[in-house]
């Protein structure tokens, strides 16, 4: 099939930005592989007007919504891969779906790498969380652990005494700098470096992280910080630039990556990591997409 626009990932970015270019009345295949980083969430949270709104349920309704608009597809499958063709790209799909494509959209979002503990997906999502920014506030008053290798657990405890006054950070057998045990005295938050061996709990629900040694640990919650990456090896495949973080970079003025004719919305830029500035990533990115094509038949200068 051929489009105007070709969007990988079918998450809130990836929605917004076909929702906008459906309005722009530009045909549009989006591709959703059903692999969005928050689906084990219990709730979105920090997002106007849909506070609390499970992920499910909001992909559903954006899905519903977009669906009004003849000019767009969306197939439950994954792009494979993308070349260079006249005038646009080419695709595969998992599904086996070619076709080719004046622009390119890749929100394929990231990855987290959850801790290595056993029996830790029971948990994610309801009481073991990445984000503090989504997560924090409703933690407020209880008993938390933070995990993470190194000074990363200890870090994060820091930065969760705004959120919760009982924190211990959590470092798996792992060795915490000077630095970092300083930052931890000063705010009175513990350290527990025992190799953790695995947490308890039912429903999800966390009550004790257990030692390799040393007493249990009773939690209601950990926040880990173990690091993420690119969901997609396509942005690397089609040699787009990353920064420093591992995210696509793209110019401040076109909104493109490296790549002409490539573009990158939500997670895959490594920016601020939640789903309003997601959904407004899409948004922008649609918007520069469509500008792009209008230029192409000289209506927009």
């Amino acid at each position: 099939m051929n489009v105007d626009v070709l969007i990988a990932g079918g998450g809130p970015a990836g929605l917004s930005a076909a929702l906008i270019l459906g309005r722009c009345h530009r045909t549009v295949l989006l591709c959703d592989d059903l692999r969005q980083r928050n689906r084990a969430s219990h709730a979105i949270h920090g997002l106007l007007g849909s506070e609390g709104t499970r992920p499910a349920q909001f992909l559903q309704t954006a899905r519903e919504e977009i669906g009004r608009y003849p000019t767009l597809t969306i197939r439950q499958t994954r792009v494979t891969d993308i070349g260079p063709a006249e005038e646009g790209f080419e695709f595969l799909c998992a599904d086996g779906t070619t076709g080719t494509a004046a622009k390119v959209l890749l929100a394929t979002g990231i990855t987290d790498e959850l801790p290595h503990i056993p029996e830790i997906a029971a948990f994610y999502g309801t009481s073991v969380h990445h984000c503090v920014y989504c997560d924090g506030y409703e933690y407020a008053g209880m008993p938390v652990a933070t995990y993470g290798k190194g000074d990363r657990g200890a870090d994060l405890a820091v930065m969760m005494k705004h959120w919760v006054s009982d924190v211990v950070a959590c470092s798996d057998g792992s060795s915490v700098s000077g630095a970092a045990l300083g930052r931890l005295r000063q705010h009175g938050i513990p350290l527990r470096a025992e190799p953790i061996r695995s947490l308890e709990g039912a429903r999800g629900l966390l009550t004790k992280i257990k030692f390799a040694s040393g007493p249990d640990l009773v939690r209601v919650g950990l926040f880990f910080a173990t690091g993420c990456h690119q969901a997609s090896d396509l942005s690397q495949r089609l040699g787009c630039r990353r920064g420093d973080k591992g995210g696509v970079i793209t110019d401040p003025q076109s909104e493109e990556t490296s790549v002409p004719g490539v573009y990158v919305a939500g997670d895959v830029s490594r920016d601020v990591l939640l789903v309003s500035v997601a959904i407004g990533e899409g948004a922008k990115a649609a918007v520069a997409i469509n500008k792009a094509l209008l230029r192409r038949k000289g209506l927009c200068e």
